[in-house]
């Protein structure tokens, strides 16, 4: 079983958009940008980083970049039974499954970020992850400290990470170390994220909340908040209204999607930190974990997951003596570019003659005929006869194994 995850603030890099450029899935950018008013697509290609570490740039850098991924994966049919996402990454999730239409999930991130920006700069505040000690000794270190300091991620087990006021995260990293912590890492990030000092930003989300319509989501996506399955509609305003102040429960969501059946773990959108998470928290002999953020990677999680493990049924004795129709199959995984001659045809629209009847218009193709190629790989029929049409477009991405072209068998073929 399939799980997406889609990663959150701090996964943004410089150009971390240039490698989608030509790639049919990059038309979402545009859209994007019509509809928060800003030029996304210069933050995906030429922002530099310090523009990037602002929050109100990196949440929707980060979201528009995992939803062109998800598109992409979505066009080389790879389909999730369960999705969650890390903090920003639960829009992303969202709308992936539908519960979230892409316009509205846009303007819900750009107001999100917008407010977390605003909150920051109201309180002073930053974050730090503490190495190699329990979730409860990390907890007794945030309470035993004077101050404001709070829980923030619950990462992996080893791995939790706290937020707070500077001075305050300071004497909870002092204590952190004396109960045994190996490490205590400064993140560089410009806010105490994930606890009360985002109040301020909570308030202007909620209104943002109660104008948005949620739908049922299919597959169910996993909460921050609570690390449960909510497929239902209503639940998501408060479920994603307390996410701003509540830590993020991510080694307990990958724990919810494995004991839901999930299997492999693909990571849509820029880094790959979800993915090394996957690999620290799940059983390694049992589990997968894939990092997608180009299209190169993309097309090596289409040859990982070719249904290598599932293959298909031995054929039916005598079936190829009576089947008329045949499908030619891509041999790899890449954009789909049809040969030059087939390029420009195609099949008759319904109430034209019926196919046999029109046989001679449709192009013959013989066993070895170039159908047209997966990437630099050529696609060649095994088959001969007429072709019915084509299964994929021009440009679009096709995985190894996917129908391309649809034939129907020469009758000289059969029995």
């Amino acid at each position: 079983m399939l799980a997406f995850t889609f990663p959150g603030q701090g996964s943004q890099r410089p150009g971390m958009g240039a490698e989608w450029v030509e790639h049919p899935s990059f038309e979402l950018v545009d859209n994007a940008s019509e509809v928060v008013g800003r030029d996304v697509a210069e933050l995906l290609l030429e922002a530099d980083q310090e523009t990037l570490t602002r929050t109100a740039n990196s949440q929707l850098a980060t979201f528009v970049t995992s939803l062109v991924v998800l598109d992409a994966a979505e066009r080389v049919g790879l389909e999730p039974a369960a999705c969650a996402g890390h903090s920003l990454g639960e829009y992303s999730a969202l709308a992936s499954c539908g519960a979230l239409s892409y316009e509205d999930g846009l303007r819900l991130v750009a107001e999100r970020g917008e407010a977390m920006q605003d909150a920051a700069e109201q309180v002073a505040g930053t974050m730090m992850a503490v190495l190699g000690l329990s979730d409860d000794d990390v907890e007794a270190a945030c309470v035993r400290t004077e101050g404001e300091v709070w829980v923030a991620n619950y990462n992996a087990p080893g791995q939790v990470v706290i937020a707070g006021t500077p001075e305050a995260l300071e004497a909870a990293a002092a204590i952190a170390r004396s109960l045994g912590a190996k490490r205590v890492v400064q993140l560089p990030v410009g806010g105490a994220f994930h606890t009360p000092l985002m109040a301020p930003a909570r308030d202007r989300l909620r209104k943002a909340l109660a104008t948005t319509t949620f739908h049922e989501s299919s597959p169910t996506v996993v909460a921050n908040v609570d690390g449960r399955p909510h497929p239902r509609a209503e639940d998501w305003q408060a479920l994603l209204s307390a996410q701003l102040c509540s830590p993020v429960r991510w080694h307990q969501t990958l724990n919810a999607l494995y004991a839901g059946g999930a299997r492999t773990f693909v990571e849509l959108g820029p880094g790959g930190v979800l993915t090394g998470l996957a690999k620290r928290v799940l059983p390694a002999g049992e589990c997968r974990a894939f990092s997608v953020a180009t299209p190169s990677d993309l097309d090596e999680l289409a040859e990982q997951l070719a249904f290598r493990e599932t293959p298909p049924p031995p054929p039916v004795p005598g079936e190829r003596f009576s089947m008329t129709e045949r499908l030619v199959v891509a041999p790899a995984s890449g954009p789909f570019r049809p040969a030059p001659e087939l390029a420009s045809w195609t099949p008759s629209l319904p109430g034209a003659p019926r196919a046999e009847e029109r046989a001679a218009e449709s192009p013959a193709i013989a066993v070895g005929d170039l159908v047209g190629w997966a990437g630099s790989v050529e696609i060649r029929s095994p088959f001969a006869g007429s072709l019915e049409g084509l299964l994929v477009l021009a440009g679009e991405r096709v995985m190894s194994g996917q129908p391309v072209a649809w034939l129907r068998a020469d009758r000289t073929l059969q029995a």
